[in-house]
């Protein structure tokens, strides 16, 4: 019977995404509760220097495949190689963070084993020897909790909810080369236009300031980046003003943009429509800022603040300036 937790590494321009180590060292923990070892997978050109980051982590073993074909993410051959270290792993469940690769990869994957795929998940126990997970569904107003009974499932876990924490038993993980099956694409990519501006990956941010309407106009991002700047922060918007064109999708929190849980969330004027906290709802700390008294936002928020965002924001800004400084 198949028993063990494999991990899927996913790597952009030679780093190792951060929530991947979330989701590996969370499959370390329940592993020691389920049963089975740990395994960790890693494509691409020129990988293998990235397993020495692996190896703090401490999973049983490495698979690693290296080829030029694999240099750029390609549906198809992502999911052709996954697959056989899969068969090769035998694992009882795959793990991946939830990330637009593997939004992508891992449920195509899914459907080649005929498993089921829960995406986003928030939390993940035990329960009679098998692991039980947790994902916000209906715009994040409910929580629905999933069993699994399939030979083997897939789950992928939200970034910034689980801690990464390398961990050593002693042993060295054993690191297997996997060599590529052919690989016979109907579409690749031939070239990547990386969006400037954006200085910390939201996805994975521990600190996001947002900004809606209640900046008054796009003129006044710059009010708000001074603020991601001396916090270490990335920037993210409302639907509301990346409809509008203040700033571009890239920055969008929410239901149709990306999914944040940082361990500070700092809204400035964002009224709080259920679209927009289903991306942000499970940050650590909220603070709102605006000035409607009755803002859905405050609702939610760990602290409130009312007023203008354009007088409060370079305040806050100038006083974590001088804490830095000091």
């Amino acid at each position: 019977m198949a028993q063990g937790i494999l991990v899927f590494i996913e790597q952009r321009n030679g780093r190792i995404r951060k929530a991947s180590l979330e989701a590996l060292s969370e499959a370390i923990r329940k592993a020691k509760l389920v049963g089975g070892d740990v395994s960790a997978a890693i494509l691409g050109d020129g990988v293998q220097a990235l397993t020495a980051e692996i190896v703090k982590y401490n999973p049983a073993k490495i698979y690693c495949t290296e080829s030029a074909e694999l240099k750029e993410y390609a549906t198809e051959s992502y999911a052709d190689v996954l697959s056989e270290i899969i068969k090769k792993a035998d694992p009882r469940f795959v793990f991946a963070a939830n990330t637009a690769l593997s939004r992508d990869l891992i449920p195509r994957v899914a459907t080649r084993f005929d498993a089921p795929c829960i995406s986003d998940a928030v939390d993940i126990s035990v329960n009679d020897n098998s692991l039980e997970v947790t994902k916000p569904i209906y715009s994040a107003k409910a929580s629905g909790k999933f069993a699994f009974n399939n030979p083997i499932s897939f789950v992928t876990l939200r970034p910034n909810v689980f801690a990464a924490e390398p961990a050593s038993n002693g042993s060295q993980p054993v690191i297997e080369n996997v060599a590529a099956p052919p690989l016979n694409v109907r579409a690749k990519v031939t070239e990547t236009h990386a969006a400037t501006g954006t200085k910390i990956e939201l996805s994975e941010a521990s600190i996001v300031v947002s900004g809606g309407r209640g900046i008054k106009g796009p003129e006044n991002w710059g009010v708000l980046q001074n603020l991601c700047d001396v916090l270490g922060a990335a920037l993210g918007a409302s639907r509301a003003v990346v409809d509008a064109g203040w700033i571009d999708h890239q920055h969008q929190v929410g239901q149709t943009g990306k999914t944040v849980s940082p361990q500070l969330y700092i809204a400035c004027g964002i009224s709080g429509a259920m679209q927009h906290l289903a991306g942000m709802s499970s940050s650590k700390v909220i603070v709102a800022i605006n000035k409607d008294a009755d803002a859905p936002i405050f609702k939610l928020a760990t602290y409130s603040v009312v007023g203008d965002v354009l007088e409060i924001v370079p305040k806050i800004a100038e006083e974590v300036k001088r804490i830095n400084e000091n």
